[in-house]
């Protein structure tokens, strides 16, 4: 575990950041998140920063950045290309069932959708292009976004933080789980060997 801690912890800050910048950018604004959510990158920031590799703040920054970034950007493409740009997608990535649940979202909860939109992979490629396409108010979209995203990358980011607090808790506790059974098993076999000892001494003496 701790090789696991060490080699996150090695690599050069500036390739974090950019990938978790990258990857939540990349998500609604080229549809990538279809395929990869950028929760991923996020996650394995966060566990970076609780391994000492960079700061846990800059990670949720880079992530919000990233996010509110590219969903703008989702909702400007939307905008202007609307439902020809999803007809290009291939097959396998533009789903109907996943189209048509997001137009439902929109139509039901309109800039809370994009709020919600972000907690779903698939949501969080679409919502941002579909809101575009719907003729959203930008502003309107603006703010849902910049509110959904800060949320989004502080909790993730959060969530990677402590899921490294997790396997360093795992690692001490399997450390001292081992001494107890390395304990236990001397015990035993000091155990035996006095049992048998005093079998011996008892037979000896008959």
């Amino acid at each position: 575990m701790n090789t696991i801690f060490d080699w996150l912890a090695g690599l050069p800050a500036w390739l974090v950041i950019t990938v978790v910048v990258l990857l939540p950018a990349l998500e609604a604004s080229t549809f990538l998140g279809l395929v990869v959510p950028g929760e991923t990158a996020v996650i394995v920031g966060g566990v970076v920063a609780h391994a000492g590799g960079l700061p846990l703040w800059a990670v949720m920054v880079a992530a919000g950045i990233g996010a509110i970034a590219g969903d703008q950007v989702g909702f400007l493409v939307g905008r202007r290309f609307g439902a020809s740009l999803l007809g290009r997608l291939p097959r396998r990535l533009r789903r109907p069932e996943h189209i048509e649940r997001a137009l439902a979202l929109i139509a039901r909860r309109g800039a809370f959708a994009v709020v919600l939109g972000r907690w779903t992979a698939a949501f969080r490629a679409l919502v941002p292009g579909i809101a575009g396409m719907s003729r959203m108010r930008r502003m309107t979209f603006t703010v849902a976004n910049v509110i959904g995203g800060a949320v989004w990358a502080v909790l993730v980011a959060g969530g990677g933080y402590l899921a490294g607090a997790s396997y360093r808790v795992l690692e001490q506790s399997l450390g001292l789980v081992s001494g107890l059974l390395l304990a236990a098993f001397v015990a035993a076999i000091v155990s035996t060997v006095v049992v048998y000892r005093r079998r011996h001494r008892r037979l000896a003496g008959r």
